[in-house]
C-alpha cells in the first residue's frame, strides 16, 4: 500500500519523493519482461460491442504477436516514422502499440469519431506516412473518409485494414532487424482533448508512459491478481497508458471494452469478475444509473477510480455505497504522460473528495502565479506546475507552444488553477482561462459546480462564463438533472446557503447531453460557444 508522505510546507512546493524509482523501460521492453515472468498469465481479454467477452492472449500469447507484427512494421518502416492507429478499443489497438514500440515508431493516436476534416489535420500535422485503421465503427465509414482524405496526403504510403491480417502482417521489401529503443525516444503523438480549443500534439516518450502506467498502478495497490475493465479510449493517455502499460508492468489481466455503455461495463463486471476500473465522472454517472435500474452481481468491484475532470463529492458517494469499494482520483494531463497526483484509498473521506492527492512518486508539484510564475504560499490559488520523468518531449512542430508550455527551468504549466495545502495535497479549482472574471473579480467554476452538484435534482454540470458589457462575465450554469427539473429560484437558494451573491449563476441553461471530447471531458468553450450563439433558452433569476 502506497505512503502517504509526511511533509510541512509553507510554500506550494512538493519536491520529488524517491519512494520508488524511475526505471529506464521502454513500452516493448515491459512486455518482454511481463512474457519472462507471467508466461501463461492471462494479459488480454476482447470485450465485445454487445458488452461479451471474447478473444483472450496470454502474456507469451501478446508478444509472440506483438513481435511478429514488429518485425513486419520493419520492413516497411524506418525507426523513427510515424503511424496513425484510427481505431476503436480492440485488441489490434495495443498490438499495434506493443509492435511500434518494438519498432521504434512513433504511434500516432487518432479518435474514431473523427471527421474528414480532423483526420486530415492529425495526419499532416503529425507527419504520418502510415495509417492503420478499421472499416467503420458506430456508422462512421472510417474506411471511405480515409482514402478521401490520404489522396491529399502524399506523405501516407499505405491504408492497413487492422481486421486483415494478410495486411496487417505483411512483409515488405526492406530487411531490417528490431532496432534498439532507447527509454528516452519518441514513442507516441497524442492530440490533446481540445477543452480550450484546438488540439496540439503532445509527443510523449518510452519512459514517461511506462512509468507513470506503473507508479499510478501501484497506488492502487494492484497486483497480478486483479482483473482491470478498462472502457477507456485507447487513444488517450488513460487508456493505451495507464490501463494498458500499468496492467503489463504489475501482471494484471485487461478486459479491453470496445464500446462503453452502462450496461456492457456492469454486464462484464459481474460476469469477468472485474475488481478495477478507470472510468470519467460522465461514464460513472451511467453506471450508478443502470446499477440502481437493474442490478448486477458487483461484489468482485475492489476499486474505481477517476479523473480526467471534476469528480463530485456526491458521486464518490455513490460509488463507494453501492459497488462497496474503495475510491482513488488520478489528476493530470496528456503532456504528463499523464498522472501527476493521486489519492489514496487510505487517505481521509474529505482529501479523497476534496483534492486530487499527493504528488506521484518522483515527480515534483509547484502552484505558481499566473503571471510572474513565482511559487505561491500554502493555500493560495495559482497554476499547477510539474517537473519530472512525466513531461512530453514537446508538442509536435510547435516551438512556440512548447515554450509557452515548459520553461527553461523544465516546469510544465498545465493550465489548471489549484492550491496546495500544507501537507502537499492539491486541489484544482479551474483552468486559467476557465476562470470567470466578474466585476474584478476571480471566480472559479469548480467550486460553484462542487455546491449545486449536492442539490437532489442535479446529475451533472458545468459552469462557465458569459461575456458581458456591464459585469465582463456573467455566471452561466449548464444542467443535466435526473428527471425531477428543479425550479431556478430553489437553485439559487440552494447555492446561496454556501456561497456569496457574486458566485450564484445568473444563467440557467438545462440540457441532455453534452458536447464531449473524446476522452469524456465536457468541452466548455463549445457550451460557451453555443450560448452566444443563440442555441440555448436560458433561464435567470431576475
Amino acid at each position: 500500500m502506497a505512503q502517504i508522505y509526511d511533509v510541512s510546507l509553507t510554500d506550494s512546493y512538493f519536491p520529488a519523493h524517491d519512494e520508488d524509482k524511475v526505471l529506464d523501460t521502454t513500452v516493448g521492453g515491459i512486455l518482454r519482461d511481463a512474457a519472462a515472468r507471467l508466461p501463461d498469465k492471462t494479459a488480454l481479454i476482447e470485450g465485445t460491442e454487445q458488452g461479451t467477452m471474447a478473444r483472450r492472449w496470454t502474456y507469451k500469447e501478446l508478444l509472440a504477436d506483438s513481435e511478429r507484427l514488429a518485425h513486419a512494421l520493419c520492413s516497411r518502416y524506418e525507426q523513427g516514422e510515424r503511424i496513425a492507429v484510427w481505431c476503436p478499443n480492440t485488441p489490434e489497438w495495443i498490438i499495434t502499440e506493443f509492435a511500434a514500440g518494438l519498432a521504434g515508431l512513433t504511434l500516432v493516436t487518432v479518435n474514431p469519431s473523427y471527421q474528414a476534416s480532423e483526420l486530415k489535420y492529425v495526419l499532416e500535422q503529425s507527419r504520418a506516412c502510415g495509417l492503420f485503421l478499421v472499416r467503420d465503427f458506430r456508422g462512421n465509414p472510417m474506411w471511405d473518409i480515409a482514402e478521401g482524405v490520404v489522396e491529399d496526403i502524399p506523405a501516407i504510403r499505405e491504408m492497413v485494414d487492422l481486421d486483415d491480417p494478410d495486411a496487417l502482417y505483411a512483409t515488405g521489401t526492406a530487411n531490417r532487424p528490431l532496432p534498439d529503443v532507447k527509454p528516452e525516444d519518441p514513442v507516441q503523438i497524442q492530440y490533446t482533448s481540445g477543452t480550450t480549443g484546438f488540439p496540439k500534439g503532445a509527443v510523449l516518450h518510452h519512459r514517461g508512459l511506462t512509468n507513470n502506467g506503473r507508479l499510478t498502478f501501484a497506488r492502487m495497490g494492484l497486483t497480478s491478481d486483479d482483473i482491470y475493465l478498462n472502457p477507456m479510449p485507447m487513444f488517450h493517455t488513460s487508456g493505451c497508458g495507464i490501463a494498458t502499460l500499468g496492467c503489463t508492468q504489475l501482471g494484471a489481466s485487461q478486459i479491453l471494452l470496445k464500446l462503453f455503455t452502462p450496461d456492457n461495463a456492469l454486464n462484464l463486471i459481474e460476469e469477468a469478475r472485474v475488481t478495477s476500473c478507470l472510468g470519467v465522472p460522465t461514464m460513472l454517472v451511467g453506471m450508478l444509473e443502470t446499477q440502481k435500474a437493474a442490478p448486477r452481481d458487483v461484489r468482485s468491484v475492489k476499486l474505481f477510480v477517476s479523473g480526467g475532470s471534476m469528480v463530485p463529492p456526491e458521486i464518490i458517494k455513490q460509488v463507494t455505497a453501492t459497488f462497496d469499494c474503495g475510491f482513488e482520483i488520478v489528476y493530470g494531463q496528456t503532456e504528463t504522460s499523464p498522472v501527476i497526483t493521486q489519492t489514496r484509498t487510505i487517505d481521509s473521506f474529505e482529501d479523497n473528495t476534496e483534492t486530487v492527492g499527493q504528488p506521484l512518486p518522483c515527480t515534483e508539484i509547484s502552484i505558481r502565479h499566473p503571471e510572474n510564475r513565482t511559487v505561491m504560499p500554502v493555500g493560495e490559488v495559482g497554476e499547477i506546475c510539474a517537473r519530472g520523468y512525466c513531461n512530453m518531449l514537446e508538442y509536435n512542430d510547435n516551438p512556440e507552444a512548447t515554450a509557452g508550455t515548459i520553461d527553461t527551468d523544465g516546469w510544465l504549466y498545465t493550465g489548471d488553477l489549484g492550491t496546495m495545502d500544507a501537507r502537499g495535497y492539491v486541489k484544482v479549482t479551474g483552468r486559467v482561462k476557465e476562470m470567470i472574471i466578474r466585476g474584478g473579480e476571480n471566480l472559479f467554476p469548480a467550486e460553484i459546480e462542487n455546491v449545486m452538484l449536492e442539490h437532489p435534482a442535479i446529475a451533472e454540470v458545468a459552469v462557465v462564463g458569459i461575456p458581458d458589457d456591464k459585469w465582463g462575465e456573467q455566471v452561466a450554469c449548464f444542467i443535466r438533472h435526473n428527471g425531477t427539473k428543479p425550479e431556478v429560484m430553489d437553485m439559487v437558494d440552494h447555492c446561496r446557503q454556501t456561497l456569496s451573491p457574486q458566485k450564484t449563476p445568473h444563467y440557467w441553461v438545462f440540457v441532455e447531453d453534452w458536447p464531449l471530447t473524446g476522452s469524456g471531458k465536457i468541452q466548455k468553450f463549445k457550451l460557451q460557444e453555443q450560448f452566444v450563439d443563440g442555441q440555448y433558452d436560458a433561464l435567470t433569476r431576475d
